[in-house]
């Protein structure tokens, strides 16, 4: 089993190390041709995220719906998990290029959107159906490519997206209230099975109330436990900074890290926790309705940013409490859900239930919010007879997952994302032009309707 892990952890560092040139090339050149689009309009399209309604236009969900099923998916394990997994393997230096990753990432997320919206067309059950694998193929001919994207994308949500999420679900719940993990799996298969029967706006009805409640549920634990530990914070922030360009020193159970490996990890779990670049979000993207590819890509954009506030806060829980570096029960050291559950349970009375339940929440979220991803990659490859089979496959594989280490779930998750991501970027860096033609034709709307904007 060892020996299994070390592989798969050699085969990752190989697979990611070119990923991450072309991840964070492609977000740089998209920064530079939208100028800065990220940072210049993130204001408005919060704005717009949350108060836009464009019922009438084309589309089976609300923009809202699709946002919140983009962060179904993307609030996940990845955040609280993730986040610590980061840490105990990169320092709390990999939080900085976490947040590095998911600033630049917010470009490409723009642009997945506008490219989804763009050439997302109707199936033979009159659904809108989009992403990648469709503006590979119309927009760059590319059918290889596309049938190579939906592929991976179907396997990968089995793992990122399915045992990933189960794994962790079920490890809390048997830490903290000693349930056997399959008990948790079957409950968790059985409510998988039966959202997903009610399609995308099953799932969008789901995700609209079960995200803005998850989310502050957990960020106000989050914030209990840092204005507890208020006098810790300035230090944190600082060896947050410090050690994502120096490493991080061994010390107590913790190993320490080089700049490497926490950039390694930062941009892996960046990627995995807001999933820019992986070409997910804008599959649920392509089923909003909206009137421009440009004003759904603002508020695609926002997932990414509102994912990384849930990470920073797990991030700064695990750093003002010190955990890091500490053994558990079983003597080993302490990551994932348990590490930061000792976090929250240092400093209240009741914190691992916090993270517990904020983790079934978070994860069963994510569970229906890619499966309906890995839909439709097995609906582009397969045609829609193929939805089923793949709705009972993907639960199966919920309940499977529970009983996996979960070093070998998590490296599978890493090596999955790769393979998923890599025909992505490739689509998105040659279908810029048409991002930034698009960009041009929702600004110039804009600006008729009389909103100040200083881009393009």
């Amino acid at each position: 089993m060892n020996f299994l892990i070390a592989q798969l952890n050699v085969f990752r560092q190989i697979i990611w190390t070119p990923l991450f040139v072309l991840l964070v090339g492609t977000g740089l050149f998209l920064t530079v041709r939208l100028r800065g689009i990220q940072f210049t309009q993130l204001f408005y399209s919060l704005k717009l995220a949350f108060t836009r309604h464009d019922d009438k236009a084309q589309g089976d969900i609300s923009h809202f719906q699709a946002l919140m099923t983009a962060l179904a998916a993307t609030i996940g394990i990845g955040n609280i998990a993730g986040v610590a997994t980061a840490i105990t393997m990169g320092g709390l230096g990999s939080l900085f290029w976490l947040w590095v990753t998911s600033l630049i990432g917010m470009s490409i997320k723009y642009a997945e959107a506008i490219l989804a919206i763009q050439y997302r067309e109707k199936d033979d059950r009159g659904e809108m159906v989009g992403g990648p694998m469709f503006y590979i193929e119309k927009g760059l001919k590319w059918k290889w490519l596309a049938c190579a994207f939906a592929f991976f994308g179907t396997i990968t949500t089995l793992f990122t997206g399915n045992i990933v999420q189960s794994n962790s679900i079920a490890s809390a719940v048997f830490n903290t209230f000693h349930i056997n993990v399959w008990v948790t799996g079957v409950i968790l298969a059985v409510m998988t099975l039966l959202v997903l029967i009610g399609g995308i706006k099953a799932i969008g009805g789901v995700t609209s109330y079960l995200v803005p409640f998850m989310a502050l549920f957990y960020i106000g634990g989050s914030l209990l436990v840092l204005a507890l530990r208020f006098e810790f914070i300035p230090d944190a922030i600082s060896s947050i900074f410090s050690s994502a360009f120096t490493g991080q020193a061994a010390f107590g159970g913790f190993a320490g890290a080089s700049i490497m490996m926490a950039i390694q990890m930062g941009v892996t779990r960046g990627v995995f926790s807001n999933e820019s670049g992986l070409g997910t979000a804008p599959i649920a993207a392509a089923a909003a309705k909206t009137d421009y590819p440009g004003r759904q890509a603002l508020i695609s954009m926002t997932g990414a940013f509102l994912s990384t506030i849930v990470c920073t806060f797990t991030g700064l829980a695990i750093a003002v409490t010190g955990v890091l570096g500490q053994l558990g029960a079983d003597h080993k050291l302490l990551t994932g859900v348990p590490m930061t559950i000792a976090a929250f349970d240092s400093v209240l009375p009741f914190g691992g239930v916090i993270v517990v339940l904020a983790s079934i929440l978070f994860g069963y979220s994510t569970i229906i919010g890619w499966a309906y991803y890995g839909e439709k990659c097995c609906e582009y490859l397969l045609g829609t007879r193929s939805i089923f089979s793949y709705r009972l496959i993907f639960s199966l594989f919920v309940l499977l997952g529970v009983a996996i280490p979960l070093d070998i779930v998590w490296a599978l998750a890493d090596i999955a994302n790769a393979f998923m991501a890599l025909p992505n970027l490739i689509g998105i860096f040659a279908l810029t032009g048409v991002v930034v033609a698009q960009t041009k034709i929702f600004m110039n709307k804009v600006k008729k309707e009389n909103i100040s904007l200083n881009i393009i």
